[in-house]
């Protein structure tokens, strides 16, 4: 199912972006504006932006749509859970080990000496 609604998603988005470069620029805001092409006239410019309406609200709902199924998948579980990955038990020891060299642990409450980098 999810994969039919996001083939459809992707379709109307290609054609909500085909629908709006056809459409004529009144403005010249981003092009030289339209000329006389197979697209003239005020007639066509509504039917075009009834076809733009029509596909973004088309849009939307498959957004939406899309959204609620992405939610309903996740609902309660983990990324982990997904993984199969056991979680530890409560026997280990909670300790973390401590590294064998003295000079990976950081200074003493007491300690104020200056600390100085080492070149190893």
């Amino acid at each position: 199912m999810e994969n039919v609604v996001l083939i459809i998603h992707l379709l109307l988005a290609l054609g909500l972006i085909a629908v709006v470069l056809m459409q004529r620029s009144e403005g010249g805001g981003l092009g030289m504006g339209g000329g006389g092409g197979v697209m003239t006239g005020r007639g066509a410019a509504t039917a075009l932006a009834k076809v733009t309406w029509v596909l973004a609200i088309a849009f939307i709902i498959t957004s939406i749509t899309l959204t609620i199924i992405a939610a309903q998948k996740a609902a309660g579980t983990s990324v982990i859970d997904r993984l199969g990955v056991p979680a530890p038990e409560a026997s280990e020891p909670a300790t973390p080990s401590v590294p064998a060299g003295s000079d990976l642990l950081p200074p003493g409450s007491g300690d104020n000496a200056p600390l100085v980098p080492k070149a190893d």
